[in-house]
């Protein structure tokens, strides 16, 4: 790996190798949908690859740092800022039109998101693409416990109590497997972001060898069943169901148990309601 390793890096490094996997080759003509897309985190390095992109987010403030992150990189005319929320994309930007609709860090503060994702899949033509990330269960404990938070860390294990308000979903794998499925979408893979990167001091990743080499820790252990449970956030990679082939590196059920695949997976798993 060439230059310098940034926290960025590593918070993102796992999405990176399966979004590109889905990604269409550079066509002006293909519809890529960043919903929640915020300042361009994905957005702008898809639309440095060729891409064009269209960023749905409520936030003005961030549309405006979009265009110009945008604008500096000389990359306004492949993307479009527009303002709508995850409800909204049918309206915005019409039924079956887009090859790829990424959907990261959404889905956790909906008010109802099995009904929020079975409407933000309309967007896909038959055969497209899914990005999905979302926060994942077993993580809050791991990190509640390794604080010394034990009484926290054992709440959040057995998903005790109401969610409070502003504090996001959280998901185990079986159960954002199924809520994909019942939308309407084919699992291909689910793996784990930042499964150590959160867990080792600031200190040791400002080195650049060692964040390098926690940069190549996190991408090994992304796909691993027992290590991507652990993680921070999950990364799902689905399919709306219709003509055209899965893309070339991906398949149904190619890194889930079957016991993920089954309808039978609880809806949530351990944890998954919140904290």
């Amino acid at each position: 790996m060439d230059g310098h390793v940034v926290d960025t890096d590593l918070r993102r490094a796992a999405v990176w190798p399966g979004l590109r996997a889905v990604l269409p080759a550079p066509d002006p003509r293909a519809v890529i949908i960043d919903a929640g897309g915020g300042s361009g985190g994905f957005a702008v390095p898809i639309a440095a690859a060729g891409h064009a992109v269209t960023v749905v987010d409520p936030s003005p403030d961030a549309l405006a740092a979009l265009r110009r992150r945008a604008a500096e990189r000389g990359l306004a005319e492949r993307i479009t800022a527009v303002q709508g929320d995850l409800g909204d994309l049918v309206g915005l930007v019409g039924a079956g039109r887009a090859q790829v609709l990424l959907c990261h860090s959404v889905l956790e503060v909906v008010d109802d998101p099995p009904s929020a994702l079975a409407e933000a899949l309309r967007v896909l033509r038959p055969g497209g693409a899914l990005s999905l990330v979302v926060p994942g269960a077993a993580a809050a404990v791991v990190r509640h416990a390794v604080a010394g938070r034990v009484d926290e860390a054992l709440a959040a294990l057995l998903d005790e109590g109401p969610r409070p308000r502003g504090v996001p979903r959280r998901y185990s794998t079986a159960g954002i497997a199924t809520l994909v499925r019942a939308a309407g979408a084919e699992v291909l893979e689910v793996h784990g972001v930042r499964i150590f990167a959160d867990l080792v001091p600031a200190e040791r990743r400002a080195d650049p060898g060692a964040a390098e080499r926690l940069l190549r820790l996190e991408l090994a252990a992304a796909r691993h069943p027992a290590l991507r449970d652990l993680a921070a956030q999950l990364h799902v990679l689905a399919r709306r169901p219709g003509p055209g082939p899965a893309p070339p590196s991906l398949s149904a059920s190619s890194s889930l148990p079957s016991s993920v695949l089954s309808s039978s997976a609880p809806a949530g798993g351990s944890g998954a309601g919140g904290r």
